[in-house]
Formats: structure tokens, sequence, C-alpha cells
């Protein structure tokens, strides 16, 4: 049995096959998930597990380039965007309309579904690399 890191295996095998500049999708309960992209299903009830749970895992074990958001998260739901600026200092954040996001997922390695049930509670992580 695996001791550390991402216990959840479909999640743990798209986070080792990551390269530079592909895409991973961590979503609220709610984001439409285009067919044909791969879905990491955690929800299990309204908020569990949370998007910061996933979020928290998830940069523990991938090099983030960059992010982009739905520029309605920014007021809509101003604390989970002034959270994010906290979780992922450094890292360029770049806004488009939601409509535009989500045309976005599409072109992602996976979309981790959370539980997560605050609005636009969505982000697209881009990989970096550690050298």
């Amino acid at each position: 049995m695996k001791k550390i890191g991402t216990l959840n295996q479909p999640l743990s095998a798209v986070l080792a096959g990551l390269g530079h500049l592909d895409q991973l999708v961590i979503a609220d309960a709610g984001l439409p998930i285009p067919e044909g992209t791969a879905r990491i299903d955690l929800a299990l009830k309204a908020g569990v597990p949370s998007f910061w749970d996933a979020l928290e895992v998830i940069l523990e074990e991938i090099q983030v380039e960059s992010a982009v958001i739905a520029e309605e998260m920014v007021s809509t739901s101003p604390q989970v965007y002034n959270k994010l600026l906290e979780m992922l200092p450094d890292i360029p954040i770049e806004r488009v309309p939601h409509a535009s996001f989500k045309n976005l997922t599409a072109s992602a390695r996976a979309v981790v579904r959370t539980g997560e049930f605050t609005p636009y509670a969505n982000v697209i992580l881009k990989a970096g690399v550690v050298f």
C-alpha cells in the first residue's frame, strides 16, 4: 500500500503523468465536464471533499507554472479568489470569462470534481517543471 502522497489511484496516475504545460482542472461539484475529458470524481456529498482539500493535496505533488480562473470568481466568490492567491503565491493567474473557462477544460488532462458548492470554485493548473 502506498504510504505517502495521493492515495486515489486515478488521480495519482494523472499527477504522475503530467508534463510541462499540461492542464489539470480542480472543479466544484457543478462544473460541466466535457465528453472525452477524463473525470476524477472525488465528490461524496455537499462540501466533501472541499475544493481546498483537493487543491492542497495536488499542490504537494505537482509544480504549477500558471493558473486560469473564471473572472466571475473575483466578484461572486471573493473569499475563494483571495484564498487562491494565498495558496498560489508568485503564480500568474489569468482571468477569463466563465464561458471561456468551460471551453478550456476540454483540453485538460483531467477534471478533478470535488464536493464544493461555492460558485466558481474552479481552477485550471498548468504544470511547470522542477528544474
